[in-house]
């Protein structure tokens, strides 16, 4: 039997008249008889427990159970599905310019004016993509993405129902800052392959980033032209509330996640393994969730190559922006109605 003080007791030890014995069972007895359970072995509700001796699960100890031993079928059919709602939400931040002049005429702006709802959406989802990113990494992509493609279609509400202009652009303002983007997708595709096996799956999510842009105006121009603009935002909320759908169905890929799923599965088999996020005993509060959100914007100073790509890719998608912005005037001296000049996105 060996002889420790209760970090937990409120007696002095110069009392001594109770000896306290740690047994192999991990109960503490007195000369009493009385027992409790002892605090260092107790499993606490989520399945963390205190102290500093128990056997963490790594990830190569259950790497059958990743994302990485998915099947090939799998994981491309989690891919697709990915790439319905990365579509979805590019489609959204492209939809909104096709019907520019209705905004313009039901508001009696400026046809300007009425690009700011545009504009707020793309400054907004820039901000979005960095708020969701490393909460998918703490709480996992499913939850994430759920509750990112939830707030989206909520806004589109107030957009369709908008009494006024500013109505728009504050939902347009919220939607984009609800849309987690290619910083959660793309996280899905770390969680899938390992790194050397990556080029063609980014490839793949990178391509329903250009899609949806396109896709955006070439129908925009029928719905511009046969439909009033109210409808411009219900069928963001359709194609929202379909891939929303569709993504309810996919399994968890992050790594964290499933390793603690795995960890808690085998205790109740008898097997005492934690995981390394369940060891860490993360305490929710204002302090935590700032770190974590704050995470990405500390890459950006302390790592070159995270700048760089972040401002190449910024550079790139306001060129994209620029294009698409540009296709309405520049046609319009061919006299190109709404409905081509959508179309001459195709070729």
């Amino acid at each position: 039997m060996s002889h420790h003080e209760d970090p937990f007791s409120n007696h002095d030890q110069a009392d001594g008249d109770v000896e306290k014995q740690d047994d192999g069972d991990g109960d503490i007895h007195s000369h009493g008889g009385a027992s409790r359970p002892s605090r260092r072995k107790k499993e606490g509700a989520d399945g963390a427990v205190d102290g500093q001796d128990r056997e963490e699960l790594k990830e190569w100890e259950c790497y059958d159970k990743l994302g990485y031993s998915f099947s090939w079928w799998k994981k491309w059919g989690i891919l697709s599905v990915i790439f319905a709602v990365q579509t979805s939400m590019n489609f959204n931040a492209s939809f909104y310019a096709s019907s520019i002049t209705l905004y313009a005429a039901h508001f009696s702006i400026s046809e300007q004016a009425a690009r700011v709802g545009q504009m707020a959406f793309l400054v907004s989802y820039a901000f979005g993509c960095e708020f969701w990113a490393p909460f998918s990494e703490e709480f996992g992509r499913w939850p994430i993405m759920q509750l990112s493609l939830l707030f989206v279609n909520i806004w589109q509400l107030p957009c369709a129902l908008a009494p006024n202009f500013g109505t728009i652009i504050i939902g347009r303002i919220l939607g984009g800052v609800s849309s987690a983007g290619g910083s959660v997708t793309l996280g899905m595709v770390a969680d899938m392959w390992e790194p050397e096996g990556q080029q063609y799956a980014v490839a793949f999510i990178v391509l329903s980033s250009v899609a949806g842009s396109v896709i955006a105006p070439v129908v925009g121009g029928f719905v511009a032209t046969f439909l009033d603009w109210h409808w411009n935002f219900w069928i963001q909320l359709i194609l929202g509330g379909f891939v929303q759908i569709l993504h309810f169905f996919i399994p968890e890929t992050r790594c964290g996640i499933l390793v603690t799923r795995e960890a808690r599965r085998r205790r109740k088999n008898g097997s005492m393994v934690w995981s390394g996020d369940e060891l860490k005993k993360t305490r929710m509060s204002f302090r935590w969730v700032f770190m974590v959100w704050i995470r990405p914007f500390v890459m950006f100073v302390r790592e070159p190559i995270v700048l760089c790509l972040s401002l190449l890719s910024g550079f790139s998608d306001s060129l994209i922006f620029t294009f698409l912005q540009s296709y309405t005037p520049v046609y319009k001296q061919w006299n190109f109605t709404t409905i081509t000049t959508g179309l001459a996105f195709l070729p």
